[in-house]
């Protein structure tokens, strides 16, 4: 739950930024993109891991 919240407190602040002179957003995406970095698969599986339903 924590990380889904910091992850929406984080895309808001992306979209308030997005009317900055400079593109944060699509940086971000490319930065992402290329280096593959370790956090953001952890923020990825985290958000869309399921609940175990019995």
């Amino acid at each position: 739950m924590k990380t889904r919240i910091f992850t929406i407190l984080f895309l808001l602040l992306m979209s308030v930024a997005s009317f900055l002179p400079f593109p944060t957003t699509t940086l971000l995406c490319l930065f992402a993109a290329i280096f593959r970095p370790p956090w953001f698969k952890r923020v990825v599986v985290e958000v869309y891991k399921s609940k175990k339903t019995d």
